[in-house]
């Protein structure tokens, strides 16, 4: 009909015809030009080699830099696209848990360090790593309820609960990971304070049997003294610490090794419960997915680069 223009058409269309005809034209924009394509996929796989082989080497001969530098990127690159596309709630959310952590990160590093302050730490960022378990848990189910068509039966929309499912598990996934990495800052910052762990070489204080080497207090108490009344645990080496602080240690704050005597943790044996298990393969879930969210991006921006500069669209 005389007079109608394409872009009135595309409007009246819902969002799943309108990408079906932007996917229509993509393809029929690229036709004929498979050699370059191959060019642009060799120098992808190429890109993503050498990058996993430079940031291997670099994570095993300068481990403390690298991971600060990741932490740095993993806390930047969300807030640059959560302002460029206009993702208030995200910002929202991403500015509360730094406020909150930057105020626990202060008290970590403060010297002398206050007897209270390591527990208050691990029950900041286990209580993060609980809820990112949880809301990742449950975004996981989310995606699984809507690719068998569950959500039918409940008359929501297939788009609805698949995005809903996937910003909850993005949401537990990004904050387990940052809660870890910051844990484990703290956790070296604190013990290095309390002076019975040193993590290039020997600890300043001589442990005592009635001392957690985690939070510096004595281990059993009176119930008219000041300190923590709880269960103990004591690992392998012989060496008992308070079974919170331990737990906060190793899972939370990423160690596998005594605070004192750098003794290999058994992780398995101190899982009493099967479903902590789960936990440890979580954790290792996370640390896969601080490469996905910190790296990727920027090796995505060097491919884009080198397209560009040899003239490949």
């Amino acid at each position: 009909m005389a007079g109608v223009h394409p872009q009135d058409d595309l409007l009246k269309m819902t969002h799943r015809e309108n990408w079906k005809v932007q996917h229509e034209r993509l393809h029929v924009k690229h036709r004929g030009h498979e050699a370059m394509h191959a060019e642009m996929v060799l120098i992808l796989v190429a890109t993503l080699v050498v990058a996993q082989i430079v940031l291997v080497q670099w994570k095993q001969r300068h481990h403390r830099s690298y991971n600060l530098v990741t932490l740095v990127q993993m806390w930047v690159v969300p807030l640059y696209f959560t302002i460029k596309l206009y993702w208030w709630r995200f910002l929202s959310m991403w500015g509360m848990f730094s406020v909150i952590t930057s105020y626990v990160i202060f008290r970590a590093t403060r010297k002398p360090l206050a007897c209270r302050t390591p527990r208050m730490v691990y029950k900041w960022f286990l209580l993060i790593y609980k809820l990112s378990y949880a809301v990742g848990v449950l975004g996981y189910l989310a995606i699984m309820f809507t690719m068998f068509g569950f959500n039918v039966f409940f008359r929501i929309k297939a788009e609805d609960s698949m995005d809903v499912g996937v910003i909850m598990l993005f949401y537990g996934l990004y904050y387990g990971v940052m809660g870890r990495d910051f844990a484990e800052i703290c956790s070296d910052y604190m013990a290095s304070t309390i002076g019975y762990y040193n993590k290039g070489g020997m600890p300043s204080r001589s442990l005592t049997n009635d001392i957690c080497a985690v939070c510096g207090q004595r281990i059993l108490v009176d119930v008219e003294e000041e300190g923590f009344i709880e269960d103990t645990y004591q690992l392998s080496c012989g060496h008992i610490f308070h079974e919170f602080c331990i737990r906060g240690w190793c899972i939370v704050g990423k160690k596998q090794t005594c605070p004192y005597c750098n003794e290999k943790v058994d992780l398995k044996r101190m899982m009493n419960n099967p479903w902590e298990k789960t936990h440890v393969l979580y954790g290792q879930l996370l640390d896969w997915l601080r490469y996905l969210v910190a790296w990727q991006p920027i090796i995505i921006g060097i491919v884009h680069g080198i397209n560009f500069t040899l003239g490949l669209e």
